[in-house]
């Protein structure tokens, strides 16, 4: 038995949801800090990770379980990463912080934090419907 070992449905799902959460923190401290000198606004990475997590990208070699009695393999630890963004100043004082675009980074986050609920809400739902024999 030869299966490669990928991220499960509902670890990609927590992971989402959790870099849409700090996503939500990290934008929140950028509005908060808009009128603030010489800040720097932060963004959060995670799809890019997500992809290669999910893709295989950069993974030349996939592990590979072998032998159904040899020990699962440990999924890939995927998660959200802040960067903070040095090189731009919208303002003379320094600041880069862009309220419209930031507001707009917060509408669609939290758009994508409802989508990722649903998806959540539909596995366990298949889950129970399984459990239960359709009934």
């Amino acid at each position: 038995m030869n299966s490669v070992v990928s991220p499960s449905p509902l670890s990609v799902l927590e992971s989402a949801l959790g870099a849409a959460a700090l996503r939500h923190r990290v934008i929140s401290d950028n509005i908060a800090n808009v009128n603030t000198p010489g800040f720097k606004k932060s963004e959060v990475n995670f799809e890019q990770q997500l992809d290669e997590a999910l893709n295989g990208a950069g993974n030349k070699m996939a592990l590979a379980r072998t032998h159904e009695k040899h020990l699962p393999l440990m999924e890939r630890q995927m998660g959200p990463s802040i960067k903070q963004i040095t090189n731009t100043s919208m303002r003379v004082d320094g600041n880069n912080v862009d309220i419209d675009a930031e507001m707009a980074g917060m509408a669609k986050n939290t758009i994508y934090y409802d989508a990722l609920t649903q998806q959540i809400r539909k596995y366990f739902s298949g889950l129970r419907s399984v459990i239960t024999g359709g009934r």
